[in-house]
């Protein structure tokens, strides 16, 4: 940056002269140099006058190069000659600058040369690309004097170098020097001379103080710190420079020569000219002769001291450093403008220390930015977040939750509390929730940490971000954020376990009427609907969430009675007021029921009925099949479509839900009826009367497939159903390769065939039984007439030449056949049951967690379902259309309940939190 750090010697050569007479013309220096080796890449530069305007050079390097606007720019200066750090010195210097570079997106300007303190700044920045994947690239900008660079004439060319292969020569460098090669972007100054150090500095101080002029992203200037180590007379007169243009230094003590000698000084009342001199010759030896001692004096008040061992935490200094002028001029202005660099650096902990004091008060409206930390640091000092969100943040996510929000549906299964209304002056109340959504939808895994803990209903709250996340994480097209955001989701699962678990633990009631409390903040929707639609497995496994929906699913009876005692009450409805079964605690308390309705009103006891009553529909439907499909409906025929019509109005009933579609079984369901209805129409029609009765025959088939969702019931079948998906896909690949071969074989053998039937049986049905091992016989031997006719019930003959042999050859047939059975017959096959042991190895290690989530969604469902089962279902369908006209529903009811329960939620969550910290400090202990 200097004379001693561009070059070994402070003093100017007496054999190079300036140039009395030159002009300036357009440069011929420009375009990006190439330093060879193994991980260089190519940096870019330019060839400028002494005197071009910093405002030219500013936009040249963000305009043209593409440079982003620094948050700061760190000017580092010293020496060349006589330098050296020791190795932990060295690491220190260099974790120090780079991680200033990094959190604060700075620009580093140094001399650009390969000396000194410049090619440790190159070091460092080619240790931070060697090691770091991410995009973020630091950027070190080097202004070297045009006429001291060694072998320049390789940058030399009227069109530009795209690239200039750069040799570093410091060997033949002579009075010379060479460019470093870890540096990004370079400014070459050029005043006409040849030999002469520092004709640089002038405009790279003009340069740095037209940045510090500048506004970044908030309303205060760029500021820039100019950073000494070590240092000879060159880097006096930088220093002088930089602070006659009001650039503030620092100066590294421990770095040696300058640098300790103004450290030295600092702090003291009075400073000699013995004391200076005397320091002078103490880090200089025989060179102080050449310093002038009064210059020194008058810069030292200046000059603020860092500790070589504090160089790691360089940006604490560099605040009060680059805001020491405003203090003076601004007051109390000053401290809003160390907050705004705080949050543009991302540097929480100097905004903890340094700024948010007891005795300063803060104001809400100087919160502009989405730093997380600044967040908690808001927080703490009790700042209202409704305040923080309602900006420009707010409207735009409005305007992405309100559709979010829209489709989140309240539960059809559970009872207990009335949803109530959210109006639009209820904003202040749901601020934390509109800040840790807005913080999911952006993927920021710190902010939506410290908006949840805000969330008056967190458990909740994590349950909708792991529903948004996978939601989120199935739509985006990035190769990477859907894994990010499959564990973020995971993430949140595992905290509304934390919470519910501490809930449990603390009160099991409690902590289960939590679960179906409806939430007005959530889309008026309980945690256990969350829970399913985010398909949480891990969360509905647990055991008090298992506990509720056991008590759900025995309704108003005890869970210990056996099944057969139920079963049996079933069929014998009178000894229910016996002592055959028990009722639960809470119903011995209550007479709202009497015990016939606390049976039948059971979802165990509506299950059961409903088995049987779908059994009684299949006999039925297979009676009338077999036995009494006549072209006039007989009354058996009429009953069997009056319990599809009950069966009909059921569907209809359970598909207000948005998710019904999404299970199989109900698509099952749809399916069944569609196929009815279609063949009963045929049925009802003369020509196409069988047609009707076959597609009825294959909708029976299809019913009976829907019988496999009873084995959902049982802990060992019921995962085990899953297996069946795999076979779906399979059969997709497998129909690739059967309609493959079946198609081009049957092209080859024969020409031309109309027949439809003949033509599946010899495109697909062949095909197919060739996996199966029925080999067949006109392909494996030489043609032979009596193996085809003319005759349209018997295969047709091939196109034959005039010798009558077939035109195609015999034995392509062969070799596709060969080529069909590897892939079929070994590959596929191989792949089937590969894929089948994959998937069962599994399910069988996550049965329990698998059963548990089939049980919730049968427990669901049969919760909400009227109690007669079909036909007499009907009944109950008219009650509640009736009920619907008359609308007789309490909108007010268990308000106060939920009240009750939101804060019981509220303490219980700060417990959890409690715990996670006290396990996290627990942890950090032991790794000590």
């Amino acid at each position: 940056d200097t004379t001693d750090e561009a070059k070994a010697g402070d003093i100017t050569t007496d054999t190079q002269k300036k140039s009395k007479y030159f002009h300036e013309v357009p440069t011929d220096a420009f375009g990006d140099i190439n330093f060879g080796g193994f991980w260089q890449k190519n940096s870019t530069y330019m060839r400028v006058s002494a005197d071009t305007k910093p405002e030219l050079l500013y936009e040249l390097l963000t305009d043209k190069w593409k440079l982003s606007p620094p948050n700061l720019v760190v000017s580092v200066t010293g020496g060349a000659q006589h330098f050296y750090l020791k190795s932990h010195l060295r690491k220190i210097f260099h974790r120090g600058l780079i991680k200033v570079a990094q959190t604060t997106s700075a620009w580093i300007i140094t001399g650009g040369t390969h000396a000194g303190v410049m090619r440790h700044v190159g070091q460092a920045v080619r240790e931070y690309a060697l090691s770091n994947t991410r995009r973020q690239k630091i950027v070190a900008i080097g202004v070297a004097p045009w006429g001291v660079i060694h072998n320049k004439a390789a940058l030399v060319h009227d069109d530009g170098c795209f690239p200039a292969h750069y040799v570093i020569d410091t060997q033949g460098q002579g009075d010379l020097t060479c460019l470093d090669n870890n540096h990004t972007h370079f400014l070459l100054v050029d005043n006409g001379t040849n030999g002469e150090y520092g004709v640089e500095i002038e405009l790279r101080t003009e340069l740095e103080k037209y940045i510090s002029g500048l506004a970044i992203n908030l309303p205060i200037k760029i500021p820039v710190v100019c950073v000494v180590v070590n240092g000879g007379f060159g880097t006096l007169k930088t220093i002088h420079s930089a602070i006659n243009k009001g650039i503030p230094c620092m100066i590294l003590e421990g770095s040696g020569r300058l640098a300790d000698v103004i450290a030295n000084l600092h702090g003291k009342k009075t400073s000699t000219s013995f004391l200076i001199h005397q320091l002078m010759q103490k880090f200089f030896g025989q060179e102080y002769e050449n310093f002038s001692t009064q210059q020194i004096v008058d810069w030292k008040l200046k000059v603020c001291v860092l500790m070589m061992f504090q160089f790691i935490v360089l940006s604490v200094c560099i605040l009060p450093s680059a805001s020491k002028k405003t203090d003076e001029s601004l007051g109390d202005e000053s401290w809003k403008m160390r907050l705004e660099l705080a949050i543009a650096w991302n540097r929480a902990d100097l905004a903890k220390t340094e700024i948010f004091t007891e005795e300063k008060m803060w104001k809400v409206s100087l919160f502009q930015s989405t730093a997380q930390y600044f967040i908690k640091i808001f927080k703490c000092f009790f700042f209202d977040f409704h305040e923080i969100t309602d900006s420009a943040m707010s409207s735009s996510f409005t305007e992405y939750t309100r559709p979010v929000n829209s489709k989140i549906q309240p539960p059809t299964f559970l009872k207990g509390f009335k949803a109530e209304t959210q109006r639009e002056d209820d904003a202040k109340k749901v601020a934390g929730r509109d800040l840790f959504l807005w913080a999911v939808v952006q993927n920021n895994k710190e902010m939506a940490k410290i908006a949840w803990d805000q969330c008056r209903d967190c458990m909740s709250a994590a349950l909708a971000a792991s529903k948004i996340l996978k939601k989120m994480a199935n739509e985006s097209l990035d190769a990477d954020e859907p894994q990010e955001m499959l564990e973020l989701a995971s993430h949140y699962e595992d905290h509304a376990i934390g919470v519910f678990s501490e809930c449990y633990k603390n009160n099991e009631e409690r902590a289960q009427k939590l679960l179906v409390r409806i939430s007005r903040l959530w889309g008026k929707t309980t945690c256990l609907r969350l829970a399913l639609e985010a398909d949480n497995k891990n969360f509905v496994s647990q055991s008090g969430v298992q506990d509720l929906l056991t008590q759900i699913w025995c309704g108003e009876l005890s869970v210990n009675n056996p099944v057969w005692r139920v079963l049996v009450c079933m069929v014998f409805f009178p000894l229910i007021y016996t002592n055959c079964v028990d009722v639960s605690a809470h119903s011995k308390q209550s007479e709202e029921y009497s015990k016939l309705e606390r049976l039948y009103c059971s979802p165990q006891v509506k299950f059961y009925g409903n088995i049987v009553s779908y059994f009684a529909f299949l006999f039925l439907f297979a009676y009338v099949l077999m036995i009494d499909f006549q072209r006039t409906p007989s009354v058996v025929e009429l009953v069997l479509y009056f319990w599809l019509f009950t069966l009909v109005c059921e569907e209809i009933r359970q598909v207000r839900s948005k998710v019904y579609i999404k299970e199989l079984w109900n698509i099952l369901d749809v399916l069944s009826i569609l196929l009815f209805v279609l063949g009963l129409g045929f049925r009802l029609t003369t020509k196409l009367f069988y047609g009707g009765k076959i597609i009825l025959c294959i909708d029976f088939v299809v019913f009976c497939l829907r019988l496999m969702a009873i084995f959902t019931i049982n802990r060992t079948l019921g995962p085990k159903i899953i297996i069946m998906r795999d076979m779906f896909f399979f059969m997709f690949l497998l129909t690739i390769w059967v309609v493959a071969y079946g198609v081009a074989k049957q092209g080859i053998l024969v020409h031309n065939d109309s027949r439809l039937d003949w033509m599946m049986r010899g495109a697909i049905y062949e095909p197919y039984l060739i996996i199966f091992g029925s080999f067949p016989d006109n392909v494996d031997s030489e043609w032979r007439s009596a193996l085809c006719s003319f005759n349209p019930l018997k295969p047709k003959c091939p196109v034959l030449d005039e010798n009558q042999m077939p035109v195609f050859p015999e034995w392509i047939t062969i070799v596709m056949l060969c080529v069909y059975l590897l892939f079929a017959n070994i590959l596929l096959l191989n792949l089937l049951i590969a894929i089948f042991n994959y998937t069962f190895d599994e399910i069988q290690d996550n049965t329990d967690k698998i059963w548990k989530y089939q049980r919730y969604q049968l427990i669901k469902e049969y919760y909400s379902r009227p109690v007669p089962p079909p036909p007499f279902i009907i009944f109950s369908h008219l009650y509640l259309f009736i009920r619907k006209l008359v609308d007789c529903a309490n909108e007010n009811c268990g308000s106060c309940k939920a009240l009750h329960f939101h804060i019981f939620h509220i303490h219980i969550c700060f417990s959890f939190l409690d715990a996670m910290k006290t396990s996290r400090e627990k942890s950090s202990r032991k790794r000590r």
